[in-house]
């Protein structure tokens, strides 16, 4: 009986370290596969917009009411703690419910945080900072769309806001907003930045789960 259930055991114990070398496997590859490769950023009238990464989630970096479009009535002030932190800019970002709310960094990651989100879970939020200026840093990487193209993803963040109310966010300047979209193993809040950019047509990989598989097709320019 012992030999049996050690058996089992040993045979469950393969099978998820094949199953992780495998997931190792198609994140590099679809980390570093290119879409779009022939993708090139307009030479002129473009509009220039912020790629960020904290480490575990990305988003994009918009100017709070910029010249193509205006998220002020969509990030009131008043959905903050201090309504006096409202910026000129904005993060905004998706991802799983509890993931989001209890992992601001990766200090705070935790396995069953991490089981449950891969799992699959139709509760998702939209993430939104708010900042007074921008910074310069390896953590904020530029990429230049063409009119078109900023208009196409806004309208597309804009669809994936669901009806609902604000949720505090960890300090005084953020905020979470109710989402649609399934979050899953395969369908991270990374792949769901990864995915934007895809649609738009922008050089990136064809899969981007995690952090780094998105911003390594962005140049830090301070480098």
């Amino acid at each position: 009986m012992i030999r049996r259930a050690s058996r089992i055991l040993l045979g469950l114990a393969g099978t998820l370290l094949l199953a992780l070398s495998l997931w190792t496997v198609a994140v590099i590859e679809g980390s570093l596969t290119p879409a779009n490769r022939n993708w090139q950023a307009p030479d002129r009238g473009g509009i220039t917009i912020h790629i960020y990464s904290n480490g575990v989630h990305t988003g994009f970096v918009f100017p709070i009411a910029g010249p193509l479009h205006d998220w002020r009535a969509r990030f009131p002030a008043s959905d903050l703690r201090d309504p006096g932190r409202a910026g000129q800019w904005v993060i905004v970002g998706w991802g799983q419910r509890d993931f989001y709310l209890n992992t601001p960094t990766w200090a705070d990651v935790s396995v069953p945080t991490v089981l449950r989100a891969s799992i699959g879970s139709n509760r998702t939020l939209l993430h939104v900072d708010h900042l007074s200026r921008l910074w310069r840093g390896p953590d904020l990487r530029p990429v230049t769309l063409s009119p078109a193209q900023y208009h196409r993803l806004v309208s597309a963040i804009e669809a994936d806001f669901a009806p609902g109310q604000a949720i505090p966010g960890y300090g005084a300047d953020d905020a979470f907003y109710p989402a649609r979209g399934r979050y899953s193993a395969v369908r991270t809040c990374n792949e769901w930045t990864g995915a934007k950019l895809r649609a738009l047509g922008i050089r990136i990989g064809i899969w981007t789960p995690a952090a780094w598989s998105v911003m390594r097709w962005f140049p830090d320019p301070n480098s």
